[in-house]
């Protein structure tokens, strides 16, 4: 049990260091260049492709990590 807490504790201050570092870039999640935002009256349209492809990247970063972590702490 102790192996599962200290690899999420891992995983989490890896997402946590991500958003961090965009931030500090000027990035905010949901309003990335290559988000489609279509508004008109009484209609609003919103898909966030880019921040999707970004968060994609952050799961499957945090997967290998947790399977990197797992091969070394067995």
């Amino acid at each position: 049990m102790e192996r599962l807490f200290f690899k999420v504790g891992l995983l989490l201050i890896f997402v946590a260091f991500v958003v961090f570092a965009l931030r500090k870039l000027g990035m905010q999640p949901g309003k990335l260049p290559g988000d489609i935002r279509i508004s008109k009256e009484g209609f609003e349209f919103w898909f966030p492709l880019t921040t999707s492809l970004l968060i994609s990247g952050l799961i499957t970063g945090g997967i290998w990590l947790f399977r990197l972590f797992d091969r070394f702490f067995k």
